[in-house]
């Protein structure tokens, strides 16, 4: 893996190391509310008056501190989960340079059935294919090759890994998975048809790559190439995130 996946992995560690530190200081806020409101029921009521007003006065102050770290756990846990939204993910970054060895497959037609389906390839990049598609992202389970190929219409991208694939790839193709142009995107999925000696294969419209072992820049470079080269492209406004299922 490359020194993108490597500056990958540090800014997803730093980035959890904030909810970390988000769920800490929430639960912080928290212990305070008990505290104060322990505090404020069962001391005063065994004090003079002067006391309880010096009491009072430090129970406002844990409050007031409680309210703030309340405030700030919810502003870091709500940035956590709002962060996608504020990173682009812009394909051009992913490498163009590499030489790549793509076959340029038969194309099979572009029917749509629900029908069952018998494909002339191994791995298909084109033929008849289900009405629906599906949203782009990782997978864990197959979907089909019917949704799959309707993906590649649009122009999607499929990176097929082996089941057995390390944590490590894995992690970095949910990385992948995250990448868009206009209205097409990729999509990470396990397939036992991988043929032997090969790590990976990626997929556009009638074209395959295979990959001995996965290569940052030739996959990059196979993205910028084929995505959003489907023959029926669909707007980002109306195609946001893939599919009908």
């Amino acid at each position: 893996m490359n020194m993108n996946h490597m500056q990958m992995e540090h800014e997803a560690g730093t980035t959890y190391l904030w909810l970390i530190v988000g769920a800490v200081v929430l639960l912080l806020s928290i212990a305070a509310y008990i505290w104060s409101s322990r505090t404020h029921r069962s001391v005063l009521a065994h004090m003079k008056k002067n006391e309880r007003a010096a009491i009072k006065k430090k129970t406002r102050s844990i409050r007031l501190a409680a309210h703030s770290l309340l405030g700030v756990s919810i502003i870091i846990i709500a940035l956590f989960f709002m962060q996608d939204a504020f990173t682009k993910y812009d394909v051009a970054d992913l490498g163009t340079n590499a030489t790549i060895d793509v076959t340029d497959d038969k194309y099979y037609g572009a029917d749509h059935t629900e029908e069952p389906i018998q494909y002339e390839m191994t791995i298909p990049t084109s033929g008849p294919h289900n009405p629906h598609d599906i949203k782009f992202g990782f997978y864990t389970d197959f979907p089909g090759y019917p949704y799959l190929v309707h993906n590649l219409e649009h122009g999607d991208i499929i990176i097929y890994y082996r089941e057995n694939a390390s944590d490590e790839l894995k992690e970095h193709l949910k990385y992948l998975a995250k990448f868009r142009k206009a209205g097409a995107g990729i999509l990470a999925v396990p397939n036992k048809d991988i043929p032997e000696g090969s790590e990976v294969v990626v997929t556009a419209w009638t074209k395959t790559m295979k990959l001995d072992t996965f290569d940052d820049a030739k996959v990059g470079t196979f993205i910028n190439t084929y995505i959003n080269q489907g023959p029926e492209k669909i707007p980002a406004s109306i195609r946001q995130g893939g599919g009908t299922m």
